[in-house]
């Protein structure tokens, strides 16, 4: 198994953000995670949504959106595993 951060970011109070990763093996079997990094004890800060584009024969396309559902700006990584 393969894990690690793709992206790192900010999400604005009340608001989505969309990032995209790219050239991914269609082959391989990616589960996608977002946390927050920015600590607040007691709420629900974040939710996220993974679409998938079938960019070539070969590559996939990611596409993550992050709604941030707190009100204050919070900090994520988008985190990834690879099963094999």
């Amino acid at each position: 198994m393969r894990v690690g951060v793709q992206f790192t970011g900010s999400v604005p109070a009340n608001q989505s953000v969309r990032w995209f990763t790219f050239n991914w093996p269609q082959q391989w079997h990616v589960i996608w995670y977002v946390v927050p990094t920015t600590p607040r004890n007691g709420t629900r800060q974040i939710e996220w949504s993974v679409e998938v584009e079938r960019a070539s024969a070969t590559h996939i396309t990611y596409w993550v959106t992050v709604r941030n559902i707190s009100n204050q700006p919070v900090n994520i990584e988008a985190r990834y595993a690879v099963l094999n």
